[in-house]
C-alpha cells in the first residue's frame, strides 16, 4: 500500500512537473532537429527552431514539408490539426536570442563535435532564463563532458531521440552526476508528453542504449568497406535478406548524416580514421551528405 501511494505521488509530480515547460526551442534545424520540434509542436507545445543560416532554415521548410507528409501518412492522422494547428506551433528563426529568451526547455541538436557545441553554449549562458532547462541530442557524448561549458550544470542533461522520431518513439534521458533530479524528472514527462517512451539511464554510458548496439554494428560495417571486403550496397543486402531488417548498415549512415559519422570516426581508433579519410575524400568533399544532401552511399530524389 506505501510503495502504492509512493508510485501515485510521484507519478503526479511528473506530471505536474511537465505543466512547467510551455515553450520550447530546438537549435539545429537539420535532419533529427526539425522532426522533434514537429513532434513537439503536434503535441501541443510553442516551439522555436532554430538554425544558423537563412539557407539553413530553406532546407529546413522544405524538410519540414517532407516529414510532415510522411508522418502523416505513417500515423494515418489525415490532417494534422490539433488545435491549433501544429505548424501554426512551430516558428523558425536565424535569431539565437530571440529563439531561446523565453524557453522553458532549449534542445540543442547541432553537428557532434564538442567544441561546436561548448561554444553554443557559452552563447547561450547570457540568453537563457534562469532555470530553464538545456538538453543535449548528442548521440555519444557523456553530459559530464559538455556540463561545465554551460550556465546552469544542474539544469543540464542529455535527452536522445532515434531518428524517425514519431515511428522509432524511444527518448533516452542521461543526466550527469550535477544533474538536478527534479529537472530529470521534469524531461521524463516532457518527453511522455510528445508521445515518446522515456528510459532512464541510472548511469552516464557512451552511446546511451542504442548507440551502445548501434555504433559497434556501423563500425564493422566500415571496416568491411576500409579493408575493401565488397561495396556498401552489398553490406546492406546481405544484413537485410539475413536479417530481415529494413535498413542496411550504410543506409543507416546517410540517414544519421556522413558529417556526424565522419567526426565520430576521426576520433575513433586507426580502423576507424581511415574510415573518415574515406568519407571525407569520396564523399564530404563533394557535398555528399548522405539523405540531408540528396547523396550519400545513395542517390536520393
Amino acid at each position: 500500500m506505501a510503495f502504492q501511494v509512493i508510485s501515485e505521488w510521484r507519478t503526479k509530480f511528473i506530471q505536474e512537473a511537465a505543466m512547467a515547460i510551455r515553450t520550447v526551442t530546438v537549435i539545429g534545424a537539420g535532419v533529427l532537429g526539425i522532426q522533434i520540434a514537429l513532434q513537439t509542436a503536434r503535441h501541443g507545445f510553442d516551439v522555436i527552431a532554430q538554425d544558423i543560416s537563412d539557407e539553413a532554415l530553406a532546407k529546413a521548410r522544405e524538410a519540414l514539408d517532407a516529414i510532415a507528409a510522411q508522418m502523416q501518412a505513417d500515423l494515418k492522422l489525415g490532417t494534422m490539426t490539433s488545435p491549433p494547428p501544429a505548424r501554426a506551433r512551430l516558428s523558425l528563426t536565424t535569431d539565437l536570442a530571440q529563439a531561446v529568451a523565453n524557453a522553458d526547455l532549449v534542445i540543442e541538436a547541432v553537428p557532434e563535435n564538442p567544441q561546436i557545441k561548448r561554444d553554443l553554449y557559452a552563447r547561450l549562458a547570457p540568453l537563457m532564463k534562469d532555470g530553464a532547462i538545456l538538453a543535449t541530442n548528442s548521440s555519444t557524448l557523456l553530459p559530464s563532458e559538455l556540463a561545465g561549458a554551460t550556465a546552469q550544470p544542474d539544469c543540464f542533461l542529455a535527452l536522445h531521440f532515434a531518428n524517425h522520431i514519431w515511428r522509432h518513439n524511444i527518448a533516452e534521458i542521461m543526466g550527469h552526476p550535477g544533474t538536478d533530479p527534479a529537472v530529470r524528472d521534469e524531461v521524463q514527462a516532457f518527453a511522455k508528453a510528445i508521445g515518446m517512451v522515456p528510459i532512464v539511464l541510472e548511469k552516464e554510458q557512451p552511446g546511451y542504449v542504442l548507440n551502445s548496439l548501434l555504433v559497434p554494428f556501423l563500425q564493422a560495417a566500415a571496416a568491411l568497406l576500409v579493408d575493401g571486403v565488397t561495396a556498401p550496397q552489398d553490406v546492406d543486402k546481405v544484413w537485410r535478406i539475413a536479417t530481415g531488417a529494413p535498413l542496411g548498415p550504410f543506409q543507416i549512415y546517410d540517414i544519421v548524416g556522413l558529417n556526424t559519422a565522419w567526426h565520430i570516426s576521426s576520433a575513433g581508433g586507426p580502423k576507424a580514421q581511415e574510415f573518415a579519410r574515406l568519407l571525407k575524400r569520396d564523399f564530404l568533399d563533394k557535398g555528399k551528405l548522405g539523405v540531408a544532401s540528396g547523396a550519400g552511399f545513395y542517390t536520393y530524389s
